[in-house]
Parts: C-alpha cells; sequence; structure tokens
C-alpha cells in the first residue's frame, strides 16, 4: 500500500469558491461521480439549525434523482440529523467522529460504488476531507453555508488551511464553472 503524506492527504479533489449549491449536476458526471456522503453541519445547514434552507432543499431533491446520497455527520445528536434527513428522506449516520474512517465505510458499502466514484463533500479539511481521502474516495471541500466572523468554528478552518499550507498542501481552488 502506499502511504501519501499528510499534506496530500488533506489536499481536496476539487475546491469550490461557493457553498454546496454550486455542485452542480455537470460537475459531478466530469468527475464520473456516481454517489455522494455529505456532511451536515456547515455544508448544509448552520450547526443550530434543524430545517434545511429552501435552496439547499431544491439542490438535495435535484442531485438525489441522479445518484444516492448518505449524510454523515460527526454531530452527536440524533432526533437533529435525523430531521434533517427526513426532509429529504436520506440514510444517515452520526457521531461519525471524523477523520475516523469507520462510518464512511458504512455508506461506502451501502452505496455498492467504488470508493473513487462517491464523492465526500464537507467544509473543513480536518475531518471531512481528511476522512476521504484516506479512503481514496473523491474529496469536495465546499464554503460553509454561513460563518460569522466571530464564530470559533471560522477561527478553526482558519487554522486548519494555514496549518495545511505549511505541511504543504497547495489547496488551489477550482474555477466556478459548472464544467
Amino acid at each position: 500500500m502506499v502511504t501519501r503524506s499528510l499534506a496530500a492527504l488533506l489536499q481536496p479533489d476539487l475546491i469550490l469558491e461557493g457553498t454546496i449549491e454550486q455542485l452542480h449536476p455537470r460537475l459531478l458526471q466530469k468527475y464520473d461521480l456516481r454517489g455522494m456522503v455529505l456532511d451536515v453541519d456547515d455544508t448544509l445547514l448552520p450547526t443550530w439549525d434543524a430545517d434545511l434552507p429552501p435552496q439547499i432543499l431544491r439542490w438535495l431533491l435535484e442531485i438525489k434523482c441522479q445518484m444516492p446520497i448518505w449524510l454523515v455527520s460527526n454531530n452527536l445528536n440524533h432526533r437533529r440529523i435525523e430531521r434533517i434527513a427526513q426532509q429529504v428522506d436520506l440514510p444517515f449516520l452520526m457521531g461519525a467522529g471524523k477523520p475516523s474512517r469507520r462510518k464512511l465505510r458504512q455508506a461506502v458499502q451501502a452505496m455498492n460504488l467504488p470508493y473513487h466514484q462517491i464523492a465526500m463533500v464537507g467544509d473543513r479539511l480536518f475531518t471531512d476531507i481528511l476522512a476521504g481521502n484516506r479512503l481514496g474516495m473523491f474529496t469536495i471541500l465546499v464554503q460553509p453555508v454561513l460563518v460569522k466572523r466571530v464564530d470559533g468554528k471560522s477561527w478553526v478552518r482558519n487554522v486548519e488551511f494555514w496549518l495545511a499550507r505549511q505541511l504543504g498542501t497547495p489547496l488551489e481552488i477550482a474555477p466556478s464553472s459548472e464544467g
């Protein structure tokens, strides 16, 4: 087995300038992606919300018609994650402990697709991207749906980017075109 450096494990296959809504079906087809694992908190909706914003709900319903989607969250609030998943009738796993691969493996095995044809989509390098890359998934980093300048998470995200660059991860942003 080839060992990848931490810098390589932190490099997403695709970095979008915008939020998850920018992940258009044509872009997914361009990379031959046939399934998707989505982070929940700050990727689909703010951590404190349980109702999907209308534009994210529309996006999920459109993509769900084209490929299987699983929600895999580090969040431990079962009722909240279940409520989010039920809004679009998606399977979910919570308490994932990403960058642990265990629950991601469960979702991938349920889709019965090769790892490289499944996108791991999230807003964090050291959880979502690291976990997906450790499994050989196609990793996509998106901007959080809502970040306040004083939000502790935005500070953590900035530190993650700084640390990744110190480790030699280029973190180049893809053009915002649809494909």
